[in-house]
């Protein structure tokens, strides 16, 4: 048997390897604009288009882990994850006006992605049994977190050679990650045949059938966290240069504080759920309390260079609460030879989270942060309520 943790080491740098593609370019969103000369709306389809194509591309990407294998599907992934990131770099060095050139690279890095973390996810499912579940998954989103953390610091750094070199570093991490995964990780035996497709079909019809409103719920929690949580990054990133005037890596220190809290959240989270399942509800709807009152305060202190990070830290906790416990109750309802389908699907879910923030709050900020702040607040504590009382205790299946 292979040493747990250096496998779940290993795992964990495809989330916190895949989380780099938006968060790394978001402390840039003004200098982009600026160099670019493109508005707002624009410099947010980077992430609109990356999220975009990795939503459409990850259910046909989980059909293909369930029957060629996790590993089969990782690897290629994450190569072309750096393969689009060595266009976008080109477009912009080489190209007079790379803007469009720049959205193609980002829908390559977007399907690549979509063969990384949710089936990184689905495989620490497949070798970790049900009691050690809640831990693997608390840390791999909390992979996620780090990766969260520290990438609008690296971004911030890396830009400081040239805007674009952000693009040609997604390419320098991925090669040796994909390396590590496919020579030191051994994955369970897949034992089903080449003809599966009707079967496979018919059983994730048959799962949502038989769980059509946990999986629901489960879906548009992670695609609501993510919203959130990416649409408040979009919006900071400006109001941190307008308001607060922080430039370079002090500008990216700023958003990487939700994502630090987020991981630690995430963490601990998935440390105290591990045997807990009765608690999972519990976790799904303390986080979004914490993220619906964390949206009421930010109108509030929005021109406060002390409580708006402070308040910044709070929304990382209640994400971090949400995040494990939904990855818990997927993986842990769902047989193993399904299980790459369902968390793509959720994958797919929380990428269109992401891909659906940047224009959505540009547009609901039309009406006033205010009412921005209010409305994302109150959806985040209905879909908590709902949650915890049409989500049903799921027993773990192997």
């Amino acid at each position: 048997m292979q040493n747990k943790k250096i496998i779940l080491l290993l795992l964990s740098s495809v989330p916190f390897l895949m989380v780099l593609g938006n968060s790394m370019l978001i402390p840039e969103f003004n200098t982009i604009k600026t160099v670019l000369g493109i508005t707002q709306f624009q410099v947010g389809l980077l992430i609109t288009f990356f999220s975009a194509s990795a939503a459409i591309s990850i259910p046909f990407v989980g059909y293909l882990s369930d029957r060629w294998g996790r590993k089969a599907v990782i690897v290629p992934g994450v190569l072309l994850y750096g393969l689009g990131g060595i266009f976008s770099g080109l477009a912009s060095a080489l190209i007079h006006n790379p803007f469009n050139y720049i959205l193609v690279g980002r829908v390559i890095q977007g399907v690549g992605a979509a063969g990384t973390a949710p089936i990184a996810i689905a495989l620490a499912a497949d070798i970790f049994p049900p009691e050690e579940r809640s831990e693997s998954m608390g840390i791999l989103e909390a992979a996620n977190g780090i990766g969260k953390v520290l990438s609008p610091i690296i971004g911030s750094a890396v830009a400081l050679l040239a805007w674009y070199a952000i693009f040609f570093s997604y390419a320098f991490l991925s090669i040796p990650v994909a390396l590590l995964i496919w020579f030191w990780i051994k994955e369970p035996t897949n034992e089903q045949g080449p003809n599966i497709e009707p079967y496979y079909l018919r059983s994730l019809n048959m799962i949502f059938k038989q769980n059509t409103v946990f999986l629901l719920l489960n879906f548009l929690g992670g695609l609501l966290v993510l919203f959130v949580l990416f649409g408040v990054l979009s919006f900071t990133s400006d109001l941190i240069v307008t308001n607060f005037n922080l430039m370079g890596v002090n500008k990216g220190a700023i958003l990487s504080i939700p994502l630090l809290t987020l991981a630690a959240a995430a963490y601990v989270t998935g440390l105290y759920l591990t045997n807990k399942n009765l608690f999972l509800r519990h976790a799904f709807l303390l986080g979004f309390i914490i993220i619906g009152i964390s949206m009421f305060i930010f109108p509030f202190c929005c021109s406060s260079i002390l409580f708006y990070p402070l308040i910044l830290g709070v929304l990382g906790i209640g994400s971090g609460l949400v995040l494990p416990a939904i990855n818990s109750m997927i993986t842990g309802a769902i047989y193993s030879d399904q299980r790459g389908g369902i968390t793509a699907l959720y994958g797919s879910a929380r990428f269109t989270g992401i891909a659906l923030a940047p224009p959505v709050f540009s547009i609901l900020q039309g009406a006033g942060i205010p009412f921005m702040f209010f409305v994302t607040g109150s959806i985040s504590i209905l879909v908590g309520i709902l949650g915890f009382y049409y989500m049903k205790e799921q027993n773990n299946l192997d």
